[in-house]
Formats: C-alpha cells, sequence, structure tokens
C-alpha cells in the first residue's frame, strides 16, 4: 500500500508563509495587541545580521524663554539614541512518524502547518516570557515593578492592579492588557471579577478585567507561591520576521536506511520591547537563546521610564498554590 510521505505534501515554497501567517494568526501575544507586526522590523530581519538597530530622536527639552529687546534666545539641541533588537535565528526538525497521525481525513499540508505554526507560538511566548525576566529583573525592576508579595496584604486584587499601573503615572492611561497565571486567572474567576464583553461581531475574543484584556499564560513566573501578572500597552512589544540571505526556511529530506522523512523548519524573526535595548554583553551563541534573553546584563533603557508601555505585579493569592 502506497504511504503519504512528508516530501509529497510539503512544498517549501507555499509552506513557510502559510507556517508564518499562521503563526500570527494564532499568537494571543499578537492577538491582543501587547507585540504588533512591524513591516519595518520584518525588513531589517531579512536583511541578517545579529543585531537590529533603531535609532530615533530623544524628544526635545526645557522651558520656554520670555523674548527680549536685549539678550537672544539660547539655542537647544536634540540628541539621538539608538534602541537595539536581538536577531533570533531559531530551527526545529520533525520526524515524519511523529506527524503521520495528523495526516489522515484532512489537508496534510493544512495539519503539518497548523501544527507547525502551533508549536512556534508556544515558542514565542516563551521568548516573551525570558526576555521580561530579563527586563523587568533588570532596568524595570526599580521603576515598573510593584512588589507586594511580603506585605501584610499580599493578595491580588484591584488596588493592586490600580497602584501597579500607576508606576507609569500620567501615562497609564496607554495600559490595555493583562497577562497572568491561569492560576491567577482562576482566582479572579472565583471573586467574580471576570468580564466576558463580545466585540461589535458578538464574539468575546479576550476576557477583561478592570478594561484590561486578559491574557493566560503558566509561562508567567510563579515560585513560592509568588506570582509575576503583567501589565502592557498596545505596541510595547514589536514582531518581524523575514528571511535573510542563504537562510533555508524549510527542508524535507528522507533518511533511507531509517525510512524516515524529515521536515526542517528555520526562522528568523524579531521581537523587542521598544524603549528598552538589547545590548548583546553577554550571548552564548551566534544568536541569543532564551537563557541570553534572561540575563539582565544584556538590557538597557534608552528612553524615559513613562515611555515604556509596561508594568509587573509580583503577588500572591487567597488559595496558596505550590
Amino acid at each position: 500500500m502506497a504511504k503519504t510521505m512528508i516530501a509529497d505534501v510539503i512544498i517549501p515554497a507555499i509552506f513557510a508563509p502559510y507556517v508564518i501567517k499562521q503563526t500570527k494568526e494564532l499568537s494571543n501575544i499578537i492577538q491582543s495587541g501587547i507585540a504588533i507586526s512591524n513591516p519595518a522590523l520584518d525588513e531589517l530581519v531579512a536583511k541578517g545580521g545579529k543585531l537590529i538597530n533603531m535609532p530615533f530622536w530623544q524628544p526635545i527639552t526645557g522651558d520656554d524663554e520670555v523674548l527680549s529687546d536685549s539678550s537672544p534666545l539660547t539655542p537647544g539641541k536634540i540628541t539621538a539614541e539608538q534602541d537595539v533588537a536581538a536577531e533570533l535565528l531559531r530551527g526545529k526538525a520533525w520526524s515524519a512518524n511523529e506527524l503521520a497521525g495528523a495526516l489522515a481525513g484532512s489537508s496534510p499540508m493544512e495539519a503539518i502547518g497548523t501544527q507547525v505554526a502551533q508549536w512556534w507560538v508556544i515558542q514565542e511566548q516563551k521568548v516573551l516570557l525570558s526576555i521580561l525576566k530579563g527586563i523587568f529583573d533588570g532596568p524595570l525592576a526599580a521603576t515598573h515593578v510593584n512588589n507586594i508579595s511580603g506585605a501584610a496584604n499580599s493578595k491580588i486584587s484591584a488596588y493592586a492592579i490600580l497602584d501597579t499601573k500607576q508606576l507609569l503615572g500620567d501615562a497609564a492611561n496607554q495600559l490595555t492588557s493583562l497577562v497572568m497565571h491561569s492560576a491567577v486567572f482562576t482566582e479572579l474567576q472565583k471573586q467574580n471579577l471576570i468580564e466576558y464583553i463580545p466585540n461589535s461581531q458578538g464574539v468575546i475574543q479576550f476576557p477583561t478585567y478592570l478594561g484590561y484584556n486578559i491574557v493566560v499564560d503558566d509561562g508567567t513566573t510563579m515560585s513560592g507561591g509568588v506570582f509575576n501578572t503583567y501589565l502592557f500597552s498596545n505596541g510595547c512589544f514589536g514582531r518581524g520576521e523575514g528571511l535573510p540571505v542563504d537562510l533555508t526556511p524549510v527542508e524535507t529530506s528522507r533518511d533511507a536506511l531509517a525510512g524516515d522523512d524529515i521536515l526542517v523548519n528555520r526562522r528568523a524573526f524579531c521581537l523587542h520591547p521598544f524603549g528598552i535595548k538589547f545590548t548583546n554583553a553577554s550571548v552564548t551563541g551566534v544568536t541569543p537563546s532564551n537563557t541570553d534573553l534572561a540575563n539582565v546584563v544584556n538590557w538597557k533603557n534608552v528612553v524615559e521610564n513613562k515611555r515604556i508601555g509596561m508594568a509587573m505585579l509580583k503577588h500572591t493569592l487567597e488559595d496558596e498554590v505550590v
């Protein structure tokens, strides 16, 4: 009996953009608005290299002056700064046998493409959480973290969330989303504080709390009953994806001796918190690993605190989770 092989159904020219498209559609990071696909970043990623340099002008500062017929105005200056993102080169290979079960009864291209795209979505979530550890333990630790975990009232509450958003002062209204552990989400459900509001088409995309969209991810840090819950503004992360020269995004091969077909998928992408540059001070490989992204020495602020649209609450729950 003839057997359907990966090489029979995977057409690299079609499969690569299909996975990219599916990854964007499946990603809660993008759907929530935390990370926004950026065509300029797409182009920069496609150019290759280890770092993506993004120069910008700092806002002009100073006070106005009273006009005088005897004293000239004092010229001010505008200064340039540079945001820097890390280009992430990642890949994975799968054998045909691991995917064979998904081929029956449906479109092979769609089945494999969706599985691979969903797998990459999980990897991007891990990248995001690694970056959050690096920046909140590092350059944002003193300015964007509300740590109540050791206080008498250490539980998550509306007051705690509002105190956390106040870290941004009059820029707090830019915050739109909450990312939390499922145990935190369940705690708020028990308190009957989660709202499910449909959009104009009658579809509930994200539950809300205090008007913030909620993204649930168990990758958020939880240690000894202390949880990290994050607040984000729309577009505080930029996401780019491209195909640098000589990077082969999709390949198929066959190991005749083992009787296995192999699918290889490689990607070049960027997920970057705007306003906090990647210093590349300590990177162990050719491009950063998740461990490198979580290293505080690799991050540095390049804009004023209020322009960084994120904050973190460290807290506990009513029902202790170990």
